[in-house]
């Protein structure tokens, strides 16, 4: 049973259904319930409960979720007035993700945000909250009650979970910077949950990670090597996918995970161009990469940006000649339409990363002793080798003169060898 809420209308309602989705739930009844007034005990008024009420005995449904945020006394209010569990917007998501995490990080990011949420919904009329808890008499007084006792337990825990978090994100930190110093570029995938991110992940790396139509199927972060015309090799990373209203407490807790956009030196916005709410979902993602930092105040991206207009297999004639023509008028723009599902226009998106990574390459010099294999063989594997001759003999032995294309990136990378 559901119940959207909000200006967003129709669209709204059905990602909430396919929130309750991807969980596995079945969902019965869906409706939308206009709301003028906010009620602070329920959210709603005493009729549209009574309807919701009906609707659920008619669907013999057994979960009530509310597309919107609804606080503890709301939730535990409606639970007493309906006879049912209630759910909000927020404790959905932290169950899908509960669920999907699979990395001790994803794990620990999640329990995370679940105490965080929970923290604050220790009001229910359980018996036990009511109860005193006695002290040994050491101290004195009728001791802590159970609620200051289960939120105390739940502030350490959150404590220790923080530490261990930080861990991870140094450890993070510290991938980041050897791949830093190796000679691969990081092209991040970016998108509006349920985009086809997962699909064209697969679909370049040849992986088998997890993509299904479900929104919030990829939670953990995964990088596979990726070779391109003309660059060796780039390290493609799948992400978490954006939705609107993420709760906040996910947000920071899957800071970590998001940092991994940061790094990155391309960032691949794919989105799911048969969906009539592209617009809007394009407008979260870009939200969501202000957020992190990765937006200047003009709006323009930090690192080249390619927006990928995904599923386009899925569009009729005359609305992909529609696209084209805009894609045509967008020229300064990096788009590329592909499909994930059948290969379409892969290939051209591999090309168009590779020149974007190159783009700013300039042909250098190099003299190099014939029996430096190394440097010589990182110039071919890293470089578009315009020319590779003798050079004169000299006292210390042979040279070898080469004329590589290189990026001021990799340049420096040489120079370190």
């Amino acid at each position: 049973m559901l119940k959207g809420k909000g200006g967003d209308g129709e669209s709204r309602l059905e990602e909430a259904r396919g929130l309750a989705l991807a969980i596995g739930l079945e969902v019965v009844d869906a409706f939308l319930i206009p709301i003028r007034e906010p009620k602070a005990g329920t959210l709603f008024g005493e009729g549209q409960i009574e309807n919701i009420a009906i609707a659920c005995n008619q669907g013999e449904g057994e979960l009530v979720i509310v597309d919107g945020a609804l606080t503890a006394i709301q939730q535990r209010n409606l639970e007493e007035k309906l006879k049912r569990k209630v759910i909000d917007r927020t404790g959905l998501i932290l169950e899908i993700f509960g669920e999907r995490a699979r990395t001790a990080e994803g794990r620990l990011q999640v329990e995370l945000a679940h105490l965080d949420y929970q923290a604050g919904r220790l009001v229910r009329s359980w018996t036990h909250l009511e109860r005193q808890r006695g002290g040994f008499g050491f101290l004195g007084g009728p001791g802590e009650t159970q609620i200051e006792a289960d939120r105390r337990l739940i502030r350490d825990r959150m404590a220790r979970l923080r530490k261990e978090l930080e861990q991870v994100r140094r450890t993070r930190g510290l991938h980041r910077l050897r791949r830093g110093k190796a000679p691969w570029p990081v092209v991040a995938l970016v998108g509006y949950t349920n985009a086809g991110k997962s699909s064209l992940f697969n679909r370049l790396t040849g992986s088998d990670v997890m993509a299904e139509d479900l929104l919030f199927a990829t939670l953990d972060p995964t990088m596979r090597a990726v070779r391109l015309p003309g660059v060796e090799k780039v390290i493609l990373s799948d992400t978490v996918g954006f939705i609107s209203d993420l709760p906040t407490q996910l947000v920071a807790a899957f800071r970590a995970t998001l940092e991994e956009v940061t790094a990155a030196d391309v960032i691949v916005h794919v989105r799911d161009i048969a969906n009539p709410d592209s617009a809007a979902q394009k407008i979260q993602v870009i939200e969501v990469l202000t957020e992190l930092g990765m937006m200047e105040e003009g709006g323009l991206p930090r690192v080249p940006m390619i927006e990928v207009l995904n599923k386009w297999d899925m569009l009729e004639p005359d609305r992909q000649a529609e696209l084209q023509a805009e894609i045509v008028r967008r020229l300064d723009e990096k788009i590329v339409s592909v499909s994930a599902v059948t290969g379409f226009g892969c290939d051209d998106l591999l090309e168009v990363i590779s020149a974007v990574l190159t783009t700013d390459a300039r042909v250098h010099q190099f003299i190099i002793p014939a029996s430096d294999g190394k440097r010589i063989a990182w110039l071919h594997a890293h470089g578009e080798v315009v020319s590779d001759d003798e050079a004169e003999q000299v006292e210390e032995g042979p040279q070898r003169h080469l004329s590589v294309r290189l990026t001021p990136r990799d340049l420096g990378r040489y120079s370190r060898l």
